[in-house]
């Protein structure tokens, strides 16, 4: 945890706060911290700055704020990606805040399996636990967006046209095309598919919509390592 990370509900008074649970147990764990020591504390969505803690026993820890550097600027980034496995999407959702991605759309596709729908990790609260483990490893403070899209074909044809509007739009994906471009500027949305990519219906429909397709080489990635790839190779 390279940055405490609390929310207005933690809050005794506008400059001191008082912590439980997780942030507790790493603070008298792994920091072993006692009283007078300074921690990087960032509110989420909000400024970052230092803690001074005050008080600090099995049950809590109260912490005096000084916050007035903002947040690391975002990726000019949109990611629309094929909803992967649970066990991968913990890992992906870290990744996510941790590169900065600023909005995140996860997608039906024909090779998602259905039960994958079903998982808790979908659920607000566990998404919301992820990405904020990321901002903590990153230093970052703002939340990204998580939009989960059930449906191919409406997404397709009725809401990503809109986002395209003023966007370079790239679709990730196995075969022959050119490669993914690097060090780009300006607004882009990079597309992603399943592990093995989408099927050609989908390729074609994303085309259809303004996606460029590009390749990240000829080996086969798993969605993880493609994402990482991706955004390491653009950014």
């Amino acid at each position: 945890m390279n940055l405490l990370l609390f929310s207005d509900s933690d809050r005794l008074a506008p400059d001191q706060i008082a912590l439980h649970g997780r942030r507790l147990q790493h603070l008298l764990q792994v920091h072993r911290a006692t009283v007078g020591d300074i921690l990087r504390v960032g509110e989420v969505n909000g400024l970052i700055g230092e803690g001074k803690i005050l008080e600090i026993n099995d049950a809590t820890a109260v912490l005096a704020l000084s916050l007035a550097q903002p947040p690391p600027a975002k990726l000019p980034l949109y990611l629309v990606l094929a909803l992967p496995r649970p066990k991968m999407l913990r890992r992906i959702l870290r990744s996510v805040a941790e590169f900065g991605v600023a909005e995140l759309h996860l997608i039906n596709s024909y090779r998602v399996e259905k039960s994958y729908w079903q998982s808790p990790v979908l659920g607000e609260g566990t998404i919301r636990e992820y990405l904020l483990q990321g901002l903590e490893q990153s230093c970052d403070t703002v939340v990204p967006v998580v939009h989960c899209q059930r449906r191919f074909k409406p997404f397709v044809e009725d809401f990503l046209p809109g986002m395209l509007e003023g966007k370079r739009a790239l679709l990730a994906h196995p075969g022959e095309y050119p490669p993914c471009p690097r060090d780009i500027s300006g607004e882009t949305l990079l597309v992603i598919g399943p592990e093995g990519g989408f099927i050609p219906y989908e390729v074609e429909q994303l085309q259809r919509a303004g996606c460029e397709v590009v390749s990240l080489g000829p080996r086969i990635l798993r969605v993880e390592n493609a994402v990482s790839g991706a955004l390491g190779r653009l950014f």
